[in-house]
């Protein structure tokens, strides 16, 4: 067996090992889709949860095994990749956590998840420490399935909640490439005003909301100074990485805009230099939400705020 010190542990998100894999480059094991990478901690965006410094534990009984977890903290995940039946006998002794999903905009939980998996039947790999709260990072929430126009709105539930941020009354949204007005549609429930932007008709129920002023243009038609400040400007528009690029940099050079949520829409084979250009840009995340297919969401702040 490998030797995991020094480590660093990266669950992928499903479907998508082989991004993470080529995102990472050296990997020193994998055990199903997780991977483990010498060094601490890397920028990805292709992983689901991240376990920080994983420690590889010799048990000789599932009971040691659980003695062990216990002693290190309360509350913990299991990714089970293989030795099923042996991992869920030991996940069974261990505290119950509470997987219940999200009303949104109900925060990310807070209490500290611990993961762990059985490297071979007498080894744990625990990481105590793990930059996702929720269950190998995969964010649920309890859907509304008759009021938006389309199941978009469940990204821009996610992305928000993995900010930590949501927009308020008072502030304003832009809305670019929004029909039929899903990501609208979430904007304005929070009390916002949302400019919502898109050749195409939004669905006539988000379209008569009081909050919603919408115009029939192009989104890439929008220039930043005709517009007044923008606290958040939201795109799930279909167009090549490099065109999004460009309206965003656009934007964020104009100073008139604060945070942007945006989807990065991938074609073909993804490879690290389509989106090394946005991790480029300064306050700026890449990440795989539970809800994206293949894409990636962009989560920028302004470095002021």
């Amino acid at each position: 067996m490998p030797d995991t010190g020094d480590t660093t542990a990266y669950l992928a998100a499903a479907g998508h090992v082989e991004e993470l894999t080529r995102e990472l480059g050296d990997i020193a094991l994998r055990c199903g889709n997780l991977l483990i990478a010498p060094g601490p901690a890397r920028r990805v965006a292709w992983a689901a949860n991240i376990w920080q410094a994983p420690q590889r534990i010799p048990i000789g009984s599932i009971g040691e095994g659980v003695r062990a977890l216990r002693a290190m903290q309360r509350n913990w995940c299991l990714y089970s990749h293989a030795h099923h039946r042996r991992a869920q006998l030991l996940a069974k002794q261990l505290p119950h956590v509470s997987a219940k999903p999200l009303h949104f905009p109900q925060p990310a939980p807070t209490a500290a998840l611990g993961s762990w998996t059985l490297l071979d039947p007498d080894t744990l790999l625990a990481a105590p420490h793990c930059e996702s709260p929720f269950p190998n990072g995969d964010v649920r929430f309890v859907e509304d399935r008759e009021t938006p126009p389309n199941r978009a709105y469940l990204k821009l539930w996610e992305a928000l909640t993995r900010m930590g941020e949501t927009p308020t009354a008072g502030q304003t949204c832009l809305d670019l490439g929004s029909s039929p007005g899903g990501w609208t549609w979430v904007a304005q429930s929070t009390g916002a005003r949302v400019i919502s932007i898109d050749k195409a008709p939004l669905s006539p129920a988000v379209a008569s909301l009081p909050s919603v002023e919408f115009r029939q243009e192009s989104a890439f038609g929008v220039a930043p100074d005709s517009l007044p400040q923008i606290d958040w400007l939201l795109c799930d528009v279909a167009c090549y990485p490099e065109r999004l690029l460009r309206l965003l940099l656009d934007f964020i050079k104009s100073g008139r805009c604060r945070r942007i949520v945006a989807t990065v829409k991938l074609q073909g084979r993804w490879e690290p230099q389509q989106t090394d250009a946005f991790w480029a840009i300064r306050g700026a995340r890449l990440l795989h939400l539970a809800h994206n297919k293949h894409e990636l969401t962009f989560l920028w702040r302004s470095p002021q705020l």
